[in-house]
């Protein structure tokens, strides 16, 4: 069914060849037309929300409303009202009814971003939500019958959360049916080019401007680079540096310096061994001498043989 996707559901981290995106995006495929609960696990920028998109477009509620949820950004009454809709006068401000995300997102799915945020009692009450298909807005006594997907989002470790007790532990086995982990981008060195053009692309189509492309050095340095911020901090790196670009190329200048500077520290550590990797290497050249005598070895290199034990724990150095 992915011929039916909206435009708007097409995005970058479904560019990609690398094996362990491959592995998702066939597991996405293999669960879309399920009713199981999903949590997508990874880092901040990775795609987790793009990855929910792809489950929902790809499945028989593709038709029907994808309501994503950031559930780090309210908290306490505020956010179950946003959640679970509330009625007129359940609190100081509420002048009408509202319907919630949960029943906005009646016969679709709903995306909860990262879960682990959610205090006990919203989790008890979603909990209720999941086991029941129903829903009771803020200050009201009447349940509403849904039918939702719940595709959510982490990450932080929830098996942690569960216990401490700062997770509910049923709400856990409820959600965590099928359990993805999407791969960071520096385990998808392969990916990281032709999402690069892929972004450069959408900018051009943007300004209604020719593509630009990468220079050979931009793209060598984009590659060696280790992207924390993931695939949303490529894509902000190569929106800047479409509009900073005067030409149809983009070169290495128009790249923010932490890009430029950890490729060149990243060249420096190639040459230049660390302080363990030479010590390792004094101690073991030391020990052979020795024929493995570590008192010796120790007189050797001129140091306490308590201290050489030390290093060698330190170093887990074996004969």
């Amino acid at each position: 069914m992915l011929e039916h996707k909206s435009e708007n559901s097409v995005s970058e981290c479904c560019v990609g060849r690398a094996q362990s995106f491959r592995v998702v995006l066939d597991l996405c495929r293999t669960i879309a037309n399920r009713e199981c609960t999903v949590v997508l696990r990874g880092e901040s920028g990775c795609g987790k929300e793009v990855i929910a998109k792809q489950i929902h477009y790809s499945s028989d509620r593709c038709a029907k409303p994808f309501i994503p949820v950031d559930c780090t950004n309210l908290s306490g009454e505020l956010f179950a009202s946003q959640l679970f809709g509330h009625v007129k006068g359940a609190f100081t401000g509420a002048d009408r009814d509202t319907l919630g995300f949960i029943r906005a997102a009646d016969g679709g799915t709903l995306f909860l971003d990262e879960i682990g945020e959610l205090n006990p009692q919203t989790q008890s009450k979603l909990l209720r939500v999941l086991q029941d298909s129903i829903v009771t807005p803020v200050g009201s006594t009447k349940q509403y019958p849904v039918s939702i997907r719940l595709v959510c989002a982490t990450h932080r470790d929830i098996e942690a959360m569960v216990r401490k007790g700062t997770f509910r532990q049923d709400l856990y086995f409820r959600i965590n049916v099928i359990s993805l982990r999407i791969p960071p981008l520096r385990e998808r060195i392969e990916d990281i080019l032709p999402l690069a053009e892929h972004f450069l692309l959408r900018q051009a189509h943007l300004y209604s401007e020719p593509v630009k492309r990468l220079t050979p050095e931009t793209r060598n340095l984009l590659e060696k680079y280790t992207w924390p911020g993931n695939v949303r901090e490529l894509s902000n790196i190569m929106e800047r540096s479409f509009v900073l670009s005067p030409d149809n190329i983009i070169p290495p200048g128009v790249l923010p310096p932490e890009i430029v500077n950890h490729t060149q520290d990243h060249d420096v550590a190639r040459v230049v061994p660390s302080l363990d990797q030479a010590n390792r290497k004094l101690i073991v050249k030391a020990l052979e001498h020795s024929n493995w005598r570590k008192r010796r070895a120790a007189n050797l290199l001129q140091i306490d043989h308590r201290k050489l034990n030390r290093m060698i724990e330190r170093l887990h150095i074996e004969h």
